[in-house]
């Protein structure tokens, strides 16, 4: 019998995914894993369990009534998980945190293979992992236990789900306690996570994409990139990747590979310090050209520091520009190891 992976996407950013039967309602592959989604009735008559359908195929069936979900309310996604028996692999947005489903991020560990220094800019760490590792969806993040410090710290995943192995682009932060151990040479030791986490994710590809790196965070598109690479949707993708200084531009090698495997898909790069040496000095924001806006039929995807997604926020503000959806998480340097 044909299984259908279901992600559960809950409000506080976890994420689960549980496997759904051919004929089975969400609703009670969900409570097999014992994720206890909200229900009342589970007959589809008061509503209680009505989430957001945001990928994937889905039958509902005729057996719930009006006042449990309305004829618009299915027309936008609105879905009852215990009518709802999937058709394909599915991203289910609940609207609760996952501590009121009585579950929780999952713990996994992973053993160093390798870790590559970009200069002083960066890290690439590469895990093995085991066979047990979750999935998770393409620009989501974990939360990595720094060895012997009882701290962790929150990295976007730049593998694809399903990967060999699983790989992080890590600034290097001066001091910083990541970045001190990562420097010890920790290939072969052992590594415990949480995850995974985050609303940031690459929904369907439906019109044109404009994704938006700021430094370190190029991760989350390499992971999105990988997967594009496999739908070959044929929907322009266009990337502006910006960094602070020269040596910050790292894994454009990667980009041009991909620029080779995804259709439609082309990459500009920029420096801020204007002291730089690149053919463009300035911020995204200045390098944004208006056909990749596509007349603001365009789904944007930004990660990046906070300054940078105020500015792009105030930038399409300023321009009139209004995306038919924009998706951004921001990140913020790590404190230094006391």
């Amino acid at each position: 019998m044909n299984t259908y992976r279901i992600a559960l996407n809950f409000e506080d950013g976890v994420t689960r995914f549980v496997e759904c039967g051919a004929t089975e309602k969400v609703l009670d592959a969900a409570y097999r894993n014992r994720i206890n989604l909200p229900m009342d009735c589970s007959d589809g008559v008061c509503g209680t369990c009505k989430c957001r359908a945001e990928s994937g195929a889905y039958e509902l069936g005729d057996d719930y009534i009006e006042d449990a979900l309305t004829e618009d309310e299915a027309e936008q996604g609105l879905v009852l998980t215990c009518q709802m028996i999937p058709k394909s692999d599915c991203v289910i947005a609940v609207p609760v945190p996952s501590t009121a489903c009585k579950t929780g991020t999952a713990e996994f560990g992973a053993t160093v293979a390798e870790v590559a220094p970009f200069s002083d800019a960066a890290y690439e760490l590469v895990l093995d992992i085991p066979d047990n590792a979750p999935v998770f969806l393409p620009g989501q993040y974990v939360n990595i236990t720094v060895p012997g410090s009882g701290q962790h710290r929150s990295y976007s995943f730049s593998s694809a789900p399903g990967a060999r192995r699983m790989t992080f682009l890590i600034k290097h932060v001066p001091e910083g306690l990541m970045s001190t151990w990562l420097k010890s040479g920790p290939d072969g030791q052992s590594l415990q996570m949480t995850g995974p986490l985050g609303s940031f994710y690459l929904r369907p590809v439906a019109r044109p994409l404009l994704l938006l790196a700021g430094g370190t965070g190029l991760a989350p598109f390499l992971s999105m990139l990988e997967v594009l690479a496999e739908q070959q949707s044929g929907q322009p993708v266009h990337m502006i990747y910006g960094v602070t200084r020269d040596q910050d531009l790292v894994l454009v090698d990667r980009l041009l590979d991909y620029a080779q495997r995804v259709p439609g898909f082309t990459f500009t790069t920029c420096v801020a310090d204007a002291a730089t040496t690149h053919e463009r000095q300035g911020y995204v924001t200045q390098h944004m050209p208006a056909q990749a806006l596509h007349g603001g039929n365009v789904d944007v995807y930004l990660c990046g520091p906070p300054p940078m997604v105020d500015a792009v926020q105030k930038h399409f503000k300023t321009e009139g520009i209004t995306p038919a959806s924009f998706h951004y998480e921001k990140f913020t340097p790590n404190q230094t190891a006391s």
